[in-house]
């Protein structure tokens, strides 16, 4: 019987999928062939994750992490009570779908929504409960946008499914296999490096810097992660390096939108960047969606040469 490949279990805005190719080209063949740990400092989705532990069977162990919450209780919910999240998840499902064909559905489905988004942001329900939530609002708001205001409220508005997946039945149980040999962390990126041995690969996809004032979808977690905050992140970088870690990390380029704007070519002048052209997903006008650069900075002496242009297809 073939094994069911894991995959990521939500939509996610910035979800990194189109940049496996570019990643996995630059990686040492010597260290990816061998048992090695890896660690990503900002989860997300997984998109990365997956695809590490699908395709690399000497993985010695992973670490993930992430500063929301909400997130990680969904993923250890996953690696620990599969069964018990998809009962409460094709409760959902079948409640939600049903509103599908009732008269003035539309309305009636975001007021099912809503509801659910109201009951969410109390967090004060089950862990489990909470879990089926947070999975329910990003498989039916918005573009699966997350994003939340100053006091961590979710407050993306619903988005316009006839009868959107909710319970992947199978993919949920793929995700709990695939996470048994995952440690899962909440807290501050820097602390994951206790937990790097000497072969580890780290990584790293923050909070993207905004291209512009309008497009700025930092707000993953009540606190922003600004200018400073990626000032912080290089040092920790800088850090790895210095541990003897290799490291790969993603941001926007925001050089693209104004030749002057040097953020990230003057902060990691003293590793290698790479430019990859990737897809906008995330925009409420299609026109406005298309192709923009993205940033792979790396401390591997092996990478691709400095500034080199990848077109993804």
């Amino acid at each position: 019987m073939t094994r069911k490949l894991a995959k990521p279990f939500l939509k996610w805005a910035g979800g990194k999928t189109q940049l496996i190719e570019p990643i996995n080209s630059s990686l040492p063949k010597n260290f990816t062939d061998s048992n090695f740990t890896y660690i990503e400092p900002f989860v997300g989705s997984g998109a990365i994750l997956f695809w590490v532990l699908n395709n690399f069977p000497s993985l010695k162990k992973a670490v993930i992490n992430d500063v929301n919450e909400d997130l990680i209780n969904v993923y250890k919910t996953i690696a620990t009570r599969p069964k018990e999240l998809i009962s409460i998840l094709e409760i959902f499902e079948n409640e939600f779908h049903l509103l599908e064909d009732i008269e003035d559905s539309e309305e009636s489905k975001k007021e099912y929504y809503y509801k659910k988004r109201e009951l969410y942001n109390t967090r004060s329900t089950e862990k489990s409960i909470q879990a089926a939530l947070f999975i329910f609002l990003n498989r039916t708001c918005f573009n699966g946008l997350y994003r939340v205001n100053k006091k961590n409220g979710f407050n993306v508005p619903a988005g316009r499914y006839k009868k959107p997946t909710i319970c992947n039945v199978e993919n949920i149980f793929a995700v709990h296999e695939a996470l048994q040999k995952v440690e899962i962390l909440c807290g501050d990126y820097e602390k994951t490096v206790s937990l790097a041995s000497e072969n580890t690969f780290f990584y790293l996809d923050p909070p993207y810097k905004p291209l512009t004032e309008t497009s700025n979808f930092n707000s993953y977690a009540k606190d922003e992660f600004g200018d400073e905050e990626q000032i912080r992140l290089y040092d920790f970088c800088k850090k790895l390096d210095n541990l003897g870690y290799n490291w790969i990390l993603s941001n926007s380029d925001v050089k693209g939108k104004a030749e002057n704007e040097d953020f990230f070519d003057e902060l990691y002048s003293d590793f290698l960047i790479t430019r990859v052209e990737a897809k906008r997903s995330i925009n409420s006008k299609s026109e406005k969606r298309g192709k923009i650069n993205e940033l792979l900075i790396s401390n591997f002496t092996q990478a691709k040469q400095q500034s080199q242009q990848i077109k993804l297809v």
